[in-house]
């Protein structure tokens, strides 16, 4: 991807395919468009945009599976997990309107000395930047609440899946008018430009902390831009000696190895007691096994590629640093960057990795106390997920009030986040602005109006 305006792909999970020439594009007349567009849509009511969304939510359901066959096949999602994300994509329709129909809604103030309301007030073009992992959900979760709160929206898809993004955004471009919604494709300076550009007034960024602050040192001088990030994790997963111990050996292994390891609410730390860390590592190890690496575009296919040739040396980097353990055994006659599930087991005091890694690499740590483990897990610069397994909602209470994240679970994986509850991080992970749901909080600006000797 050396060339900023043209590149081409290959199959991740088959590196024999090509996937095509992309083209880049131009920034300045998408944005113009998105300008142009932007007071016929702000100026019809929430119902009729709602309307229009309606009839995309009817198409994207009827090519839901056409759709989930393309990220198999570009990004190397397994195609069960490929099918998970369109149902995300499609169950976000109902949920931001629910959002939208709290939050966009004018309220009135009936105990001030006029009469008065508050009002939201569209804001104008919205840049979206999206991840490779989730190509379409974690996009489509700032596009529609931009969208119904009369926002027009550009949507910079990653470099990696500009296949399924464009099909995603024709089915969108059917049912609006012409520019309310482009998919502007291109490499990071795409984005870059698409962020700062002055026209733009909103920016929804997911990615690594290092783009996420310099965009935000770059648009601190304009500070009436709203600027929301969603930037990892370094996520654990932590065994109290009362656990399921087979239902936590469970969880590690999908919160380790789903989509390859390349989800920010990813497993790469477990904190076990040391009086059940021996019987839990061997169950590990067996629900592990069953993560063996295979074509993505199969129903039948658990662990998929990762994303690049640089993912895939940085696993193997990893692996040999630190005398990981790979589990099981590659395939024979696979042509892409597979990897295997590998773990590295560590004893009190050890240092621990402080870097996502966007692998399937695990660290297990033994830990002679819950305490302990806490305090380890809290100088991590990331603020983002955990969970605890336990019986005693009593260590629970004290586990989520001691966990510095935006998502804290019990007796579930890390990489269980519904679109029913906000999703965000804390620290590195995040600028409070978390998404999933009440993100329609973010995509309007507040006015309050109040009036008097009024006819009418």
């Amino acid at each position: 991807m050396a060339d900023p305006n043209n590149w081409q792909n290959h199959a991740p999970g088959n590196l024999a395919l090509s996937l095509g020439e992309v083209s880049a594009t131009a920034v300045g007349p998408a944005v113009e468009n998105a300008v142009k567009a932007w007071p016929e849509w702000a100026g019809m009511s929430l119902d009729q945009r709602q309307s229009c969304l309606q009839k995309i939510h009817a198409d994207l359901e009827k090519e839901s599976e056409a759709l989930a066959s393309k990220i198999a096949l570009e990004v190397g999602k397994p195609l069960v997990e490929a099918r998970g994300e369109m149902g995300a994509v499609l169950a976000k329709f109902g949920l931001t309107f629910e959002d939208a129909g709290k939050v966009l809604a004018e309220t009135p103030v009936t105990n001030g000395p006029h009469p008065a309301a508050v009002r939201k007030r569209s804001r104008g073009p919205a840049t979206v930047v999206g991840p490779f992992n989730f190509p379409l959900h974690l996009g489509n979760g700032a596009i529609l609440p931009h969208l119904l709160a009369g926002n027009t929206v550009l949507y910079k898809p990653s470099p990696f899946a500009p296949i399924v993004a464009n099909h995603y955004g024709e089915i969108f471009q059917r049912h609006l008018p012409p520019g309310v919604f482009q998919v502007v494709q291109g490499l990071g300076e795409t984005g870059r430009e698409l962020c700062l550009h002055p026209a733009v007034r909103s920016v929804c960024f997911t990615g690594s902390v290092s783009v996420g602050r310099s965009l935000a040192i770059d648009l601190a001088g304009d500070f009436s831009k709203d600027v929301a990030l969603e930037l990892g994790g370094k996520n654990a997963l932590f065994v109290a000696k009362d656990a399921d111990l087979t239902l936590a050996a469970k969880a590690a292994a999908d919160g380790m190895c789903l989509t390859a390891g390349q989800r920010c609410n990813g497993t790469s730390r477990v904190f076990v007691l040391a009086s059940v860390a021996e019987k839990f590592t061997e169950l590990l190890v067996a629900a592990l096994a069953e993560y063996v690496p295979g074509d993505p575009t199969l129903a039948t296919t658990k662990l998929g590629p990762v994303i690049s040739r640089a993912a895939q040396e940085r696993h193997a980097k990893l692996v040999a640093e630190h005398g990981a353990e790979m589990i099981g055994a590659m395939p024979a006659n696979l042509n892409g960057h597979y990897v295997l599930p590998a773990l590295v087991r560590k004893m009190p005091g050890e240092s621990l990795l402080e870097d996502e890694q966007f692998v399937p690499f695990l660290e297990v740590v033994t830990t002679p106390s819950l305490c302990d483990a806490v305090v380890a897990q809290l100088q991590s610069p990331y603020g983002l997920a955990a969970s605890i397994f336990t019986k005693s909602k009593t260590i629970f209470d004290w586990f989520a009030d001691a966990m510095l994240v935006g998502n804290v679970y019990a007796n579930l994986p890390t990489t269980f986040s519904p679109s029913t509850l906000p999703f965000g991080g804390l620290k590195n992970s995040g600028n409070h602005h978390p998404g999933g749901k009440g993100f329609a909080r973010f995509v309007a600006d507040e006015q309050a109006v109040q009036w008097t000797g009024l006819d009418g």
